[in-house]
């Protein structure tokens, strides 16, 4: 059995807009650009893919109701980083129930977050 993994695909009315802040901002690698989508590695097994909102498979909305969560133990440094290039709705680091974490937007709007688990036990839940 082989071992899974994911895409989560944005959709956006124009990706040319939103590709320079996923691989010089966020610092993910292209792995596949198809043309009207392009896949980013946002983490060993994780994806991400931006598509072309008037041509593929779903339209863009001119408001998303998704939040695409990072976890790294370096919530410090991602926030120091998209603080010095002026990331638009950058939130403080706010400690939640079982995280450090902090929120911002993409170009277009689409809600991010970094995030860490303080609570080792809860984290190893979430670890390959």
């Amino acid at each position: 059995m082989t071992t899974p993994y994911s895409i989560t695909f944005f959709y956006y009315e124009d990706i040319d807009l939103v590709a320079p802040f996923y691989a010089s901002v966020m610092g993910f690698d292209l792995v596949l650009d198809q043309g009207l989508a392009r896949i980013y590695r946002a983490a060993p097994a994780n994806y991400l893919g931006i598509v072309d909102g008037n041509r593929g498979h779903l339209r863009h909305q001119a408001h998303s109701a998704v939040l695409f969560t990072l976890v790294d133990e370096d919530v410090e440094g991602w926030h120091r980083r998209l603080k010095a290039v002026g990331v638009p709705g950058l939130t403080d680091i706010l400690q939640g129930t079982y995280c450090d974490h902090f929120f911002f937007e993409d170009p277009a709007g689409y809600a991010l977050e970094i995030q860490r688990f303080r609570d080792r036990d809860v984290a190893s839940l979430f670890t390959p």
